[in-house]
C-alpha cells in the first residue's frame, strides 16, 4: 500500500511538472519581463503605443508591450480582430528590440488578412493626381483588442484598443495582392502604404535596352536620345503596367512649380517616343535630352523624371490608354497633404546635360579676347617701324646735307 500511494505521488508530482513546464513556455517571454526591464516605458498605454508597416506583401504592426503588461494583459490577451483559433494571427514578444513590441503580422489578400476591413474608394485627382478624373484606393483596416480574462462582477484592467489602418492606390497591385478592382480593397496609418518597391524605372542608352545609361559628371550631350524603362516586379499575371503621365523637375521630388511633362493621358510632347505602353509589364518610351530655361546659366542641367504609373488588367488597359472625354486640370506636381503621391510616383536617378553652347560661346569669346591684343601689337609695331625708318631717312639725308653744305663754305672763302 505504501509502494502504491508513493508511486501515485510520483505520477502527480510527473503531471504536475509537465504542466508547469507547458504553463511556463506559454507564458516564457511574457515572465521575461519585468517592471525592472521596462523602465521607463512601464506606464500607461498611448495612442502612439501602435506603429504600422504597410509593405507590398504584408502589413505588420509593432505594438509596445510594456504598457500592456503594466495594464495587466500578455500578448496572448491580444487579440487581432477577434480572430482567435488562428495561429497566424497571434501576436509574439519580441525582446531584442528597445523597447520590447508584441509583433503581428499578416498578408495582403482577403482570405489571409486575420480579419481587416476591405474597402475600396474612387477620388478625382488632386495635386499631382490632377490630370485623373478617377484615382482608385484601397483601404485595410482593423483592430487589436484586449482579452479580459476576469471573470468577476467588476474587473480592474482597462480595455486595450489598438487601431490601424494601411491605403494604398490602386495605381499599384502585386502578386499576393488579391484585390478585386472594380469593387473591393486597401488601407494606412503607418509611412503611408506603397507597392513603389515593386517598381523600378531605369534610363539605358540603347533602343534595344541593354546598355545602361552612363551618366559621366559633366553630363550627357544634349539631344542624346534617353531610353526610359518602368518594371512591375512580383505582379500577378492578370495584370499589365501602364504609365499615366512622366514629367521632368530639377527637383528629386515632384514638389517644384517648374515641370516639363513629356506625356499625359491626353497628350504628348512631339519629341517624345512611346515604344511600349499597357501591353505587359514593362513600359518603355524615348526622348531627347533638353535643359531647363532657369539653368541656363548653369555649366550643367540636372533634373529628374517622375513617373505616375497604373496596373490594369489586360482586358481593360487599352481602355485607360484611349484619351478620355473630360475636362483636364492644370497639372501641378504639388504633394497632397495625405501624402499619397509619394506613394504612386516613381523617380530616376539625377540626369545631368552638359552646356555644350555655354563652353563653346565662352571659348569663343576667350579667342576673340586673346586675338585682338595680338592684332593691335602687330599693327603698332609696324607703325614704330615706318616711323622710325622714316627718322633715320631724315636724319641721314640731314647729316649728308650738312656734310655738304660745310665743306663747301671753306673754298667759297680762300677765293
Amino acid at each position: 500500500m505504501i509502494q502504491g500511494s508513493h508511486s501515485g505521488n510520483n505520477r502527480k508530482y510527473i503531471l504536475l511538472n509537465i504542466f508547469l513546464v507547458l504553463l511556463a513556455t506559454k507564458f516564457d517571454k511574457s515572465f521575461q519581463l519585468t517592471q525592472s526591464d521596462c523602465g521607463s516605458d512601464y506606464r500607461h498605454p498611448e495612442f502612439t503605443d501602435i506603429s504600422v508597416e504597410c509593405g507590398t506583401e504584408y502589413i505588420n504592426l509593432a505594438i509596445r508591450f510594456c504598457p500592456v503588461l503594466y495594464t495587466g494583459y500578455n500578448e496572448s490577451d491580444l487579440i487581432l480582430n477577434n480572430v482567435i483559433n488562428n495561429p497566424d494571427c497571434k501576436g509574439t514578444v519580441d525582446t531584442t528590440v528597445s523597447p520590447p513590441v508584441a509583433r503581428f503580422r499578416f498578408l495582403l489578400n482577403s482570405t489571409n488578412s486575420c480579419g481587416s476591413n476591405f474597402i475600396t474608394y474612387k477620388n478625382a485627382g488632386t495635386g499631382v493626381f490632377s490630370d485623373f478624373s478617377n484615382i482608385e484606393t484601397v483601404n485595410i483596416s482593423g483592430v487589436v483588442r484586449s482579452s479580459d480574462i476576469t471573470t468577476g462582477t467588476v474587473t480592474y484592467n482597462a480595455e486595450l484598443k489598438y487601431y490601424y489602418s494601411c491605403s494604398y492606390p490602386l495605381e499599384y497591385l502585386i502578386n499576393n495582392t488579391q484585390v478585386d478592382v472594380a469593387s473591393s480593397s486597401i488601407a494606412v496609418k503607418d509611412n503611408n502604404g506603397s507597392f513603389i518597391s515593386t517598381l523600378n524605372l531605369r534610363l539605358f542608352s540603347d533602343i534595344n535596352y541593354t546598355q545602361p545609361l552612363h551618366m559621366p559628371p559633366i553630363g550627357i550631350e544634349l539631344r542624346t536620345n534617353v531610353f526610359v524603362q518602368v518594371e512591375a516586379t512580383n505582379l500577378t499575371s492578370q495584370y499589365f503596367l501602364l504609365l499615366d503621365r512622366c514629367f521632368a523637375s530639377v527637383s528629386i521630388a515632384p514638389t517644384t512649380k517648374n515641370f516639363f511633362n513629356l506625356f499625359v493621358p491626353c497628350e504628348m510632347d512631339r519629341l517624345t517616343k512611346m515604344l511600349v505602353n499597357g501591353e505587359m509589364q514593362l513600359a518603355r518610351f524615348s526622348f531627347p535630352a533638353f535643359r531647363f530655361s532657369e539653368q541656363q546659366n548653369q555649366t550643367v542641367s540636372t533634373y529628374y523624371l517622375h513617373c505616375i504609373t497604373r496596373l490594369c488588367e489586360i482586358s481593360t488597359c487599352a481602355t485607360f490608354r484611349q484619351c478620355r472625354k473630360r475636362k483636364r486640370r492644370d497639372v501641378t506636381p504639388n504633394t497632397p497633404s495625405n501624402g499619397v503621391s509619394d506613394s504612386t510616383t516613381i523617380t530616376s536617378p539625377a540626369i545631368v546635360i552638359r552646356a555644350e553652347n555655354v563652353v563653346a560661346t565662352k571659348e569663343e569669346d576667350v579667342s576673340i579676347s586673346t586675338k585682338k591684343p595680338v592684332d593691335s601689337s602687330v599693327g603698332l609695331g609696324v607703325a614704330v617701324g615706318i616711323l622710325a625708318f622714316a627718322c633715320i631717312m631724315v636724319v641721314g639725308m640731314g647729316a649728308l646735307f650738312y656734310k655738304r653744305h660745310w665743306h663747301n663754305v671753306p673754298s667759297k672763302i680762300l677765293r
